[in-house]
């Protein structure tokens, strides 16, 4: 997928948008420094290119119930595409795994797994197992505390452009 050309009124469109998905034309456009219409055209392209994929509302999960977040590291027992293939589609259909990815080095997975509690995970690990899907080791970490859980990814720094500039 190649990228897209981003100028510096397109990066901070979606510097704030990200910070507030709900922001209103107006103030979108008094943020980023044009009038509504010109503004509210450039967020459609980006929209429309691919660049903005959707918009979600970040919930705070201890409000709701209680939960055990757990990152896995996972290495498979074979390394053939089809290996990977069967791995892939069988944690796309977990809905606790809500993140998981493809690394080199040595581990082959990571998972980010949101269970009830520690014993649910437990049962999930124990069932992928069962599925015989790969899995030739696992390692658990329990995420004890979170520190910083940004959504917000900063574009400006990864287009290369000085924010004080």
């Amino acid at each position: 997928m190649s990228s897209v050309k981003l100028d510096p009124i397109d990066l901070r469109i979606l510097a704030e948008i990200q910070r507030d998905g709900r922001i209103t034309k107006l103030a979108l456009a008094e943020k980023v420094g044009l009038s509504p219409t010109p503004c509210w055209t450039r967020l459609h392209r980006l929209q429309r290119e691919g660049v903005i994929s959707g918009y979600h509302a970040r919930l705070a999960l201890r409000r709701i119930a209680p939960f055990a977040m757990v990152f896995v590291e996972i290495t498979l027992g074979a390394h053939r595409q089809a290996d990977f293939d069967r791995f892939e589609r069988a944690v796309k259909t977990v809905p606790e795994v809500v993140a998981c990815w493809s690394l080199g080095g040595g581990i082959d997975y990571l998972l980010k797994v949101v269970a009830r509690d520690i014993d649910g995970y437990q049962r999930l690990i124990d069932r992928l197992l069962e599925d015989e899907i790969g899995i030739d080791r696992y390692f658990t970490y329990i995420v004890t505390r979170t520190v910083k859980d940004d959504v917000v990814v900063p574009v400006e720094v990864l287009a290369g452009v000085d924010e004080g500039a």
